[in-house]
């Protein structure tokens, strides 16, 4: 296999059969953006992560201690605690973000196996500015 500049190439699916040099051009931006938005996802779930482990004070993580302690001398089923909720909510907000990092992450790396040049340019351009954009938003926590 090797990589070819042409304007025809089927992309991720049947009915994504570019032939022109127009729509070689708008599938480019579409994959750009869709390698720009797996950059993003990456920092959110860094970002939500964050943001979790802050919200869980010093106090509330004091609090999941003595419960956990509490919890594990008595054999009474434990109740939930506000702080639990918050965690498991957060965990599967970031288990979500992980599905749609993984699924656009599988479609970007299926848009370059098409050998594409044109294709390959517009994913790696897409994940530089991803990236430029993006990685910023970090270190405003």
């Amino acid at each position: 296999m090797h990589f070819i500049f042409s304007d025809e190439v089927v992309l991720l699916f049947d009915f994504w059969s570019v032939h022109s040099p127009a729509g070689m051009a708008l599938s480019v931006l579409v994959i750009l953006l869709l390698a720009v938005l797996y950059e993003g996802i990456k920092v959110g779930k860094a970002r939500l992560l964050h943001q979790a482990l802050m919200s869980l004070s010093i106090s509330t993580s004091q609090q999941l201690i003595e419960e956990t302690d509490e919890n594990s001398s008595s054999s009474d089923a434990p109740p939930v605690s506000r702080t639990h909720l918050r965690w498991f909510l957060c965990h599967f907000g970031q288990s979500l973000l992980h599905v749609a990092q993984v699924v656009i992450g599988y479609f970007v790396m299926l848009a370059v196996m098409s050998y594409n040049t044109w294709i390959f340019f517009g994913v790696v351009l897409g994940s530089g500015v991803g990236y430029y954009l993006a990685y910023p938003l970090l270190s405003m926590t």
